[in-house]
């Protein structure tokens, strides 16, 4: 009775201001009947068929009285309510208004005659659904009743849900209410319920009810003392529909609900009917009256009785009428208008406006029913909320591994595998950036990666270009040496003209060396390989002649040899054409099919983009390198052949050596030439460059120079002739 005592006053309003309104329905006045169900199917049908029977007397279908024919029912607030109703008002073709819960009506033709005044629940599944999209509070449960609405909200607004992404621990329902059963019965049928969500790890909760849910809720934190302490002080934010009103029964008036502390409520309305609560001030109950509905309510919320003889010491006292309505708790009884009394009061005018079109055959007065809105949330409520999800979102530089077992929205976050980020919360996948770009270390975000090639304004490259132009000084000087001592025997010896050819590709291959540092351009790039690799066949090919003309020179010494005829210009000089010739041939096919170019390699360095020479064919690249190292090795075999000769005569020996430092180098110049990335790459095979022309000065030319520039008495003929 306390629950729906405002609907009744709401109802009553509205007609007393229609009827106090001179302009609708003039010369009539609206009356009214108010019936009490209980929430009960037998006092429902019981109420519907008193409607069609004469006042004072339960005979239905025999009724006398016209004055008290309905025009119209408004019914509610439960889905059942209205559905007993429908079963007999439907037969008479009576309209039937409802303000709470509407039941899903089969037949069509008794659809006609129902008008549904609270808000479509399909308007009010998308408001709660956008709700938990905007707050991200994607891991729900579900506490619903056991009405017909609900199986439609399980069957179709449930799997909408899980399309968007919501995910749900649990769909429970309430325990079941009836007036048959106390509330202590209710409670501890409710205790199992109240375990399992504040067990779970949720913290958003939809409850789907309907009017008299909330004195199911409110049994919940009752037995909260006897529940584990990890179970309490969990909060939890309830969205509920708005079929649910907060009043409650007298027993729950004490009752703390603090367990509600972060609900939200879908409410129907959002401004109060201008008298409304001046109305409920001034209404009083009927004391002459001991059948009222207000007496009994009266009785109900102010623990007081009207009738003297039923005091029973000091727990009753008795009514004076004069008790206050905004006195009491809001559990008893809410001052503001309800969203059931709303629907109510728009219901009374909906019928006063119909009847009105009637009554003056004008059709052109439409009855303007409220829809509501749904109240918006600020962007406090944003910070204060707390998130309702499975787990805690992946964070950026994280993504998404579906645990087994679980459902969908319950998953493990993995960090991004190398080379992949994250930039938003809970990817399904890590993407790789753009070849132009690199994860940074938390692996949320691109960096762009710096251009990167051996520049001559770093330390490395300065270094190398400073050794390349002294070793290049060093050569010059020696080569000018010989050149001013080039009568001397020492510098006759072995093919003058050999030694000044070979010093001068050693002269120009550390030259060579710096092609190699600097931005690599189309023509630095087209060089690069091909001076390098043609320089050093030459000068190879040189010391090799230079090893074969001390070997034909012993071999011509002995009587009766036939290799005089060998010995001489003409052979040194085709050694060293043939030789040079042949590489040139390869460098030439290299770069008329696929020469060398600059490319950037994006690839290799993880946040570097090498601005590289690419060598177009690595096959010609190998070629070249690999006819290089033929040579190298046949000298260094022809070499190792002389070098027991004489040390004053020939220069085998130091040959034999040179060679060993030269094949050394370049053996091992392939393996790390192709484990080195970036700019390092090209500074190795400088280093190669040097190192292996610095082995051919030191080890050839450094023993002659000692002699001529620091023993000069060493080089006379007799000195060179002398054996060992």
């Amino acid at each position: 009775m306390i629950q729906i005592y405002q609907h009744f006053l709401a109802s009553i309003f509205a007609a007393k201001e229609i009827n106090e309104n001179p302009h609708l329905l003039p010369n009539i006045t609206l009356g009214f009947h108010i019936y009490n169900c209980y929430f009960s199917p037998r006092w429902t049908y019981q109420a519907s068929l008193e409607l069609f029977s004469t006042q004072g007397k339960f005979i239905p279908n025999y009724k006398c009285d016209r004055v008290s024919n309905p025009v119209a029912v408004i019914g509610g607030p439960t889905s059942e309510v209205s559905l007993y109703m429908a079963d007999i008002l439907c037969i008479y073709k009576i309209p039937q208004f409802i303000y709470g819960s509407a039941p899903l009506i089969n037949k069509k033709a008794d659809a006609v005659l129902y008008h549904q005044l609270f808000p479509d629940v399909a308007h009010m599944y998308k408001g709660i659904l956008q709700l938990l999209l905007y707050f991200r509070w994607t891991w729900i449960g579900v506490l619903s009743g056991h009405d017909d609405n609900v199986e439609k909200f399980e069957h179709t607004v449930v799997p909408m849900f899980i399309q968007r992404g919501i995910c749900f621990d649990f769909i429970l329902r309430i325990p079941m209410m009836s007036f048959s059963s106390s509330i202590l019965d209710m409670a501890q049928e409710a205790y199992k319920t109240y375990d399992l969500i504040y067990n779970s790890t949720v913290n958003a909760m939809i409850i789907h009810g309907e009017i008299n849910t909330m004195v199911v809720l409110r049994t919940f934190p009752r037995y909260s003392e006897t529940m584990d302490e990890s179970t309490k002080g969990k909060w939890k934010v309830w969205i509920m529909t708005s079929q649910i009103d907060f009043t409650s029964v007298p027993l729950q008036r004490t009752w703390r609900v603090d367990f509600l502390h972060g609900n939200i409520y879908l409410s129907v309305h959002s401004h109060e009917i201008e008298g409304f609560q001046k109305f409920l001030q001034i209404i009083k109950p009927t004391l002459e009256n001991k059948d009222n509905l207000f007496q009994e309510f009266w009785e109900e919320a102010f623990l007081c009785t009207f009738s003297p003889s039923l005091v029973d010491g000091e727990n009753t006292k008795i009514c004076t009428g004069e008790e206050k309505l905004e006195n009491l708790p809001a559990s008893v009884f809410e001052m503001t208008m309800t969203g059931h009394s709303y629907s109510i009061y728009n219901a009374v005018y909906t019928v006063a406006h119909a009847l009105h079109a009637m009554s003056s055959l004008r059709f052109n007065h439409r009855a303007r029913v409220g829809e509501g809105r749904w109240k918006l949330l600020s962007q406090q409520l944003w910070k204060a909320q707390p998130l309702s999800l499975c787990n805690d979102h992946c964070r950026l530089g994280y993504h998404k591994a579906k645990k087994e077992g679980e459902p969908f929205c319950c998953y493990d976050c993995l960090p991004c595998p190398e080379g992949k980020i994250s930039n938003q919360t809970d990817m399904d996948e890590c993407f790789q950036c753009p070849q132009d770009h690199y994860p940074n270390v938390e692996k949320d975000s691109c960096i762009p990666k710096d251009i990167s090639f051996l520049s001559y304004g770093e330390p490395l490259g300065i270094s190398l270009a400073c050794f390349a132009l002294s070793f290049a000084f060093i050569t010059g000087l020696v080569l000018w040496i010989f050149i001013r001592h080039r009568d001397t025997p020492i510098v006759k010896a072995n093919n003058r003209n050999l030694s000044y050819t070979l010093l001068t590709s050693l002269l120009f291959s550390f030259l060579c060396a710096l092609l190699f540092i600097g931005r690599p351009e189309k023509v630095t790039c087209l060089l690069r390989q091909t001076a390098f690799g043609i320089i050093f066949s030459v000068a190879v090919s040189c010391v090799l002649s230079k090893t074969i003309t001390v070997i034909l020179a012993f071999m011509v010494t002995k009587p009766g040899s036939s290799m005089r005829k060998w010995v001489g210009k003409q052979q040194a000089i085709s050694i060293v054409l043939s030789c040079s010739l042949i590489q040139a041939a390869l460098c030439t096919v290299w770069l008329a099919t696929s020469p060398p170019f600059p490319d950037l390699d994006m690839h290799s360095m993880n946040k570097e983009i090498v601005l590289e020479c690419n060598e177009g064919s690595v096959t010609m690249f190998y070629c070249v390198l690999g006819f290089m190292g033929l040579l190298a090795i046949v000298s260094f075999c022809v070499a190792f052949l002389a070098r027991k000769l004489p040390d004053s005569f020939n220069e085998a020996k130091f040959i034999t050596f040179s060679m060993l430092v030269f094949c050394s180098v370049w053996l091992s110049f392939v393996p790390t030439y192709l484990s080195t990335k970036g700019k390092f790459l090209v500074a190795v095979e400088i280093f190669s460059i040097l190192a292996s022309s610095a082995g051919l000065l030191g080890c050839i030319f450094s023993p002659k120079c000692y002699i001529i520039v620091l023993r000069p008495e060493l080089n006379n003929r007799e000195q060179l002739k002398r054996t060992n």
